[in-house]
């Protein structure tokens, strides 16, 4: 018998479906983090959320592909509290850390 090793968590999304997360395998983990990179560049808040939505749009290639048509419906579907937790499980991205929050929001000078 196999031994998981990884978190699968299921998600109910904002128009009432679910998907069951769980981490990326190694090709879409790379091209997310590709575009996770960009998070540093990001001058504003909007900047900052537009690559999280991008990052939540690679993950949904692998977890719910059949939700990516048409392909703005990502944004239709989760909040920011969903999208934290698709990318921390499937990403081990953890966007609710208050350190971490509260760094990101000095690092873009809206304190």
């Amino acid at each position: 018998m196999a031994t998981k090793v990884y978190e699968t968590v299921e998600l109910e999304l904002l128009d009432g479906s679910t998907i069951t997360v769980k981490p990326l395998n190694l090709k879409k983990l790379r091209e997310l983090m590709k575009e996770w990179a960009k998070a540093s560049d990001a001058k504003t808040e909007d900047d900052f959320i537009q690559v999280l939505v991008d990052c939540t749009k690679i993950a949904m290639k692998q977890l719910a592909p059949g939700l990516l048509e048409p392909e703005d419906v990502v944004e239709d579907v989760v909040d920011l509290q969903t999208m934290y937790k698709i990318l921390e499980v499937a990403a081990e991205i953890r966007l609710n850390d208050p350190n971490l929050l509260a760094a990101a929001q000095e690092a873009l000078g809206m304190n």
